[in-house]
């Protein structure tokens, strides 16, 4: 038979946020869970987790960073670094990165492969 978990404490609440009624905590609840902002667009950090979760399913494979993310007219666009082949040492590891696309709510509509390097390669003012 499993013990029971010993129970969490509860944080205090204070009488300014909502004087008690529950009110004060709903807002806290929706403002760690929503990711979206009043324009009905995704937020930046949860586009970056969502063009992250969604390529590493596709690709089955996890992504090292996130290097770029902007918003557009349609939703968002990120590139993604991810490790394609590790090697020994991490340096000569190859990586690719990948333009993804997000919708609004953040669901990726598209993904494309856009470059492939070593780890170690340091980029060259053209």
């Amino acid at each position: 038979m499993a013990a029971a978990e010993p129970a969490r404490p509860r944080r205090a609440s204070s009488r300014a946020d909502g004087d008690g009624d529950g009110e004060g905590q709903d807002r806290e609840r929706s403002r760690r869970t929503a990711p979206r902002r009043r324009s009905g667009k995704a937020g930046a950090a949860a586009a970056m987790r969502a063009a992250a979760q969604q390529l590493a399913e596709l690709l089955g494979r996890l992504p090292d960073s996130v290097s770029s993310l902007k918003p557009t007219e349609d939703g968002w666009e990120a590139q993604v670094e991810v490790v394609e082949l590790e090697r020994i040492p991490d340096t000569t590891s190859v990586m690719a990165s990948y333009r993804v696309a997000l919708d609004e709510d953040g669901e990726l509509i598209s993904y494309e492969r856009t470059r492939r390097y070593t780890r170690g390669m340091i980029d060259r003012p053209t």
